[in-house]
Parts: structure tokens; sequence; C-alpha cells
């Protein structure tokens, strides 16, 4: 019963550390890449459509009008740089980007718009730009690509989430099979509590070694959470993820050490909770 108690707080607490570990990696991917989001401000192309692209493909003055906009004292204090993607760039960047797929061999470059890439001085700004050249002529759209890393973020907090109520079930689990083990410890030992009992022991005298079991056994279960975070984020954030996905920030072992102390903590305060709670009730039947 106490190996039990060993491995299900083990396996309960991995749940809880992936959990705020999955927390942590969001917090420092937002950061990483919503300070390189950029603004794209997509140019009208032949088959382009609306009010702005009425006349086709965006011409020379109306690029060196909207140039000449985020040039401007009005946009560029919000500004941190921009450059501009003309046809062929931009198709050398679909070919790359889709190599492998079909598509690529029936786009051609006068297809794919020629574009504003602007990095903003604060990003949280963007609708400025937005705002301010939506209405140009020669502007097919405008668009934040903060939109698209929210949708991923969305997904990681769904993942994040589904670890959370896992977690939670298993630490009830744990906290239920705690009480049972103490109190089928309590009652394998019943004779030698009466003799206790007899002798004038006191109730919180004979209770402090069944909660200390219980501690113990939760104790080792969240040593062993604790190393299993650490080896995780070891071996395959750091040793494979961050190897093989370069472009972004990943969560490193010194993260996994700050959930560590939080695991034992949870873990050891649940025990002794649940343990105290099923000796006290066994002692007053």
């Amino acid at each position: 019963m106490v190996v039990s108690v060993v491995l299900v707080t083990f396996i309960s607490l991995t749940f809880v550390g992936t959990a705020i570990l999955l927390q942590m990696q969001i917090g420092q991917m937002k950061n990483y890449w919503y300070d390189k989001a950029q603004v794209a401000v997509y140019l009208c192309t032949d088959v382009s459509f609306g009010e702005n692209c009425a006349n086709g493909a965006a011409t020379p003055d109306q690029v060196a009008a909207i140039d000449a906009a985020l040039a401007s004292p009005i946009l560029s204090p919000f500004i941190d740089k921009y450059f501009f993607e003309n046809h062929d760039e931009a198709f050398a960047n679909f070919q790359k980007q889709f190599a492998s797929n079909p598509v690529a061999e029936y786009v051609t470059p006068d297809q794919l718009n020629e574009t504003y890439w602007v990095n903003l001085k604060d990003p949280s700004q963007s609708d400025v730009l937005v705002e301010a050249l939506s209405a140009e002529k020669g502007v097919e759209s405008v668009t934040d690509q903060r939109s698209y890393l929210d949708q991923i973020f969305s997904i990681l907090n769904a993942a994040s989430y589904t670890a959370i109520g896992v977690a939670s079930l298993m630490l009830i689990a744990a906290v239920l099979l705690i009480a049972t083990t103490i109190r089928l410890s309590a009652f394998s030992r019943r004779r030698e509590l009466g003799i206790m009992r007899l002798v004038g022991a006191s109730n919180g005298f004979i209770q402090t070694p069944f909660i200390l079991e219980g501690v113990f056994a939760a104790f080792v279960g969240s040593l062993l959470a604790g190393g299993a975070m650490v080896g995780i984020v070891h071996f395959f954030v750091q040793g494979y993820l961050a190897v093989n996905i370069p472009l972004t920030s990943f969560v490193g072992v010194g993260d996994a050490l700050i959930v560590l102390p939080i695991l034992v903590v949870v873990g050891s305060i649940l025990a002794a909770v649940s343990a105290n709670f099923a000796i006290t009730r066994y002692l007053k039947i």
C-alpha cells in the first residue's frame, strides 16, 4: 500500500509539474514571439479583391505612397524597422516554405503579394498601423501576426488545462489512497494502539507516526516526480526540441528545479492533511 501511495503521488505530481512547466513554456514563448511578431502590409495583386484593389496590382506610385506613410512622422515613432518584399522574394520564400507541397508547382511570382514587413517598437500598438494603412490605395490587407500566435497559444493553454484537470483527479486519488493506507495501517496495529491508550498516550502522540508515514511516502513520490520533470526538460526539451526547433525559447533545467520544491511542498501537505484526517477519524471509532 505504501508503494501504491508513492506511485500515485509520483504520477499525480508529474502531471502537476507538467502543467506548471507548460504554463512557464507558454509565457516564455509569448515573450519571445510577441516581440518578434510583425505587421504585414499586403499589397494588391492582379487577382486581389476589395475597394483598394479595384485597379489591379499596386502601382509604383501607390507603393511609394505606402513607403512614405511608413516613414512619416505619424507612424515612424511606432516603428522599429521595416523592409519591402517584392514578388520574386516572396516567391523564393514560398518555394522554400512549401517545398514538399504540390501547390508550389502551380504558383507564380505575380500571384504572391508584395509585402511590407514591419517590426513595431511595441507590438501591442499594431492597431495604429492597421488603422493608418488599411484604407490606402494598393493595400489588400494589413495583418498583425500575433493573431496567428494567439491560436497556437490557445491550443497550448488547452493542453495545459487538460494536464491540470488530470493532475487534480490524480491528486484526489492520491489523497484517498493515503487515507485508506493510514487507516489500514492503524487497523493492523490496533492491539498496539489499545495498549498505548491504556498507558495514557495522547491522540497526538499516537497520530504522529501515521502522519509521518504518509508524509514520507508522499515525499518520496514528489522527489520522483521532480526527478522526472528534470529528466524530461534535460533530455527531451533541451536535448531534442531545442536542438531541432532552434527558432524559439524553451524552458530549461533551472525552471524544472524551481518546480521541484513546489511538488515536494504540495505532496507533503496533501499527505499530512489526508493522513491526519484518516487517523483522527479512526481513533474516534
